[in-house]
C-alpha cells in the first residue's frame, strides 16, 4: 500500500529552501503592495491636492521638497519598495515562462542587475540632489538660487 505524506511535512529536499524563498517573496509582494499604496497615494496628495495642484509642480518644488530629510525617505523609500516589488514580480514571471534555465538564470541576472542600478543611481539623486549648485555662471543655475 502506499502511503502519503501528511500535510504541511517538513521536507528535507533541496527544493525546500526555494519554496521558503519563493513563501518569503510572497509575503513581500502583499507587504509591499501595501506599504505601496499608502506611500503612493500619500505622495500624490501632497503633490497635487495640497497647495496649487498640478501648476505648482517645478524644478523648485522638486528642490525644495527634496531639500527635507522627511521627504528624502519618503521618496527613497518609495523607489526602494517599487523597485524591488517590479523586479520580484518579474522575477515570477520568468520562473513562470522561462523554459530553460540557462534562459531563466540570464534573464534573472539581468533583471537583478537592472535594479541593483536603478535603486543605486535613484537613491544617489534623491541625497545628493542640490538645486543650486556653484558654478562660475549663474545664469546656468535656476532663478530662485540668487535669492539665496
Amino acid at each position: 500500500m502506499t502511503s502519503i505524506d501528511a500535510p504541511r511535512q517538513a521536507h528535507t529536499s533541496p527544493r525546500a529552501k526555494a519554496q521558503n524563498w519563493e513563501k518569503w517573496g510572497w509575503i513581500y509582494m502583499r507587504a509591499s503592495g501595501v506599504l505601496l499604496v499608502v506611500l503612493i497615494f500619500g505622495h500624490l496628495f501632497f503633490n497635487l491636492m495640497l497647495g496649487d495642484g498640478i501648476k505648482a509642480i517645478s524644478f523648485g518644488f522638486v528642490g525644495g521638497k527634496l531639500a527635507d530629510p522627511f521627504w528624502r525617505v519618503w521618496d527613497v523609500l518609495m523607489l526602494w519598495l517599487a523597485l524591488i516589488h517590479g523586479a520580484n514580480g518579474m522575477r515570477t514571471i520568468v520562473n513562470d515562462y522561462a523554459s530553460k534555465p540557462a534562459t531563466a538564470k540570464i534573464l534573472k541576472g539581468a533583471l537583478f542587475a537592472a535594479s541593483a542600478v536603478l535603486i543605486l543611481l535613484g537613491t544617489l539623486v534623491v541625497f545628493t540632489f542640490n538645486p543650486c549648485p556653484e558654478v562660475s555662471d549663474p545664469s546656468l543655475v535656476a532663478s530662485f538660487c540668487a535669492d539665496l
